[in-house]
């Protein structure tokens, strides 16, 4: 029994990890609020996660097996190789709430230490997911498909972060019309 309620803690404090970060942002939580929103006691988050570096690892962690990152739908099979990639410049629903971008940009920001567990974690996941469009840009037939591969990259990055600082989803429809330019360029004819 107590098993079970350690692993309902861990989930607990995941998801007020997930809903206080997506808010405030990483920085702006302290443990004792994350407790208090989980809720579980400060002793229990500690034994889960003994320092906010692992804890924010574990929330990005959650994020990437969870689908929840625009770029899970890299991995969709029902949409074409060429879909996947233009699913990257679509803003997810935020209703009034406003442009958080992307959590691992976010992460990365508040834990500017290359260094740093988190900032590594974030690294690994942008490198993962250029590495994912390369591949679907091989799929493709496209010439270059690393060059492509990481331009489409850099312009999804730069979309989701401007649409963030400017809370203005358009940034990322100018930026998918972008994408579509560079992939009919590229494709072989």
């Amino acid at each position: 029994m107590a098993t079970r309620r350690g692993r309902g803690g861990r989930e607990r404090i995941i998801a007020a990890a997930t809903t206080l970060f997506e808010t405030y942002g990483i920085n702006a939580v302290g443990m004792e609020r994350l407790a208090a929103q989980a809720p579980v006691s400060k002793r229990t988050l500690y034994a889960h996660f003994p320092t906010k570096e692992q804890l924010v690892v574990a929330y990005l962690d959650h994020l990437v097996h969870g689908g929840q990152t625009v770029e899970s739908a890299l991995d969709r099979t029902d949409l074409s190789p060429r879909e996947r990639i233009l699913e990257l410049f679509t803003v997810p629903g935020t209703g009034t709430a406003p442009i958080r971008g992307c959590p691992f940009v976010d992460a990365a920001v508040e834990f500017p230490d290359p260094d740093s567990t988190v900032h590594a974690f974030a690294r690994h996941q942008k490198l993962r997911v250029g590495e994912r469009i390369t591949q679907l840009l091989r799929d493709l037939g496209v010439e270059d498909p690393e060059e492509l591969g990481e331009q489409l990259s850099i312009l999804a990055d730069g979309a989701a972060s401007r649409a963030m600082v400017l809370n203005d989803a358009s940034c990322v429809v100018r930026a998918r019309a972008a994408a579509e330019t560079l992939l009919d360029a590229a494709l072989p004819r």
